[in-house]
């Protein structure tokens, strides 16, 4: 098409856009009617989806979201579900392990006959109490630590044999800071004699339903004075 014919084309396109000024649109030429139509429709389809679509869309999505979700979760729970049994067991296993480590625990009036266990695992062992004095009972979240310093005096293959026995005890009993040294007058070279042992014996106890209360509310009052403070 040469230079000549396209600007013939292009004024006849001008040519019917001109004059439509005060016309009905029916009597328009072709091209500004289709134009007109265009508009039209691209104007209602703009005002649908502003007011109707748009949201619809959005509501959509939030449900696509919604479904996966669900779907994530009926997975797990039928994960759960296939694996009900073995949770189970599992369960009654813990729970079996916990009972057997409370049981490990004296309750507080049992703590006497204890302390006495301690005693006569040392004494039992033919080694002579220098001390035994039981310290500040430190109260945990769920359960009571009961230090003891003791000071015993002895052979060294005896105080082995008491630490065994100790480990041996039903009941939960640590030995910390061991220090096993000659005595004084030994240690200077003036004859021979036992050998002394220092440590601090720990045992625990569980705490009663009535301390363990005590607890939640002494967590719970520095909770809120924590919360206060932290407002102000």
């Amino acid at each position: 098409m040469s230079k000549f014919d396209l600007k013939i084309d292009l004024n006849g396109l001008r040519a019917q856009f001109a004059g439509l000024q005060g016309r009905h649109p029916g009597l328009w030429p072709a091209l500004p009617k289709v134009a007109l139509l265009a508009g039209l429709v691209a104007a209602v389809l703009g005002i649908a989806w502003i007011s109707y679509w748009r949201g619809q869309l959005d509501e959509l999505d939030g449900e696509v979201r919604t479904e996966e979700q669900l779907k994530q979760e009926f997975t797990a729970k039928m994960t759960q579900a296939v694996n009900l049994e073995v949770l189970r067991k599992q369960k009654d296993q813990v729970s079996h392990y916990v009972s057997q480590l409370e049981k490990q625990l004296p309750s507080k009036a049992e703590m006497d006959a204890l302390l006495s266990d301690i005693n006569q695992a040392g004494v039992g062992r033919g080694l002579q109490f220098e001390l035994f004095r039981p310290g500040q009972v430190v109260v945990r979240d769920y359960y009571a630590e009961l230090p003891i310093a003791i000071k015993l005096s002895g052979s060294y293959h005896d105080f082995g044999s008491f630490t065994s026995d100790i480990a041996n005890l039903p009941r939960i009993v640590t030995l910390n800071n061991i220090q096993i040294a000659l005595p004084e007058k030994q240690a200077a070279g003036a004859g021979s004699g036992p050998l002394t042992m220092e440590a601090i014996a720990k045992t625990f106890r569980y705490l009663d339903p009535e301390e363990i209360a005590e607890q939640r509310r002494l967590a719970a009052a520095a909770n809120n004075k924590a919360k206060k403070g932290a407002a102000k």
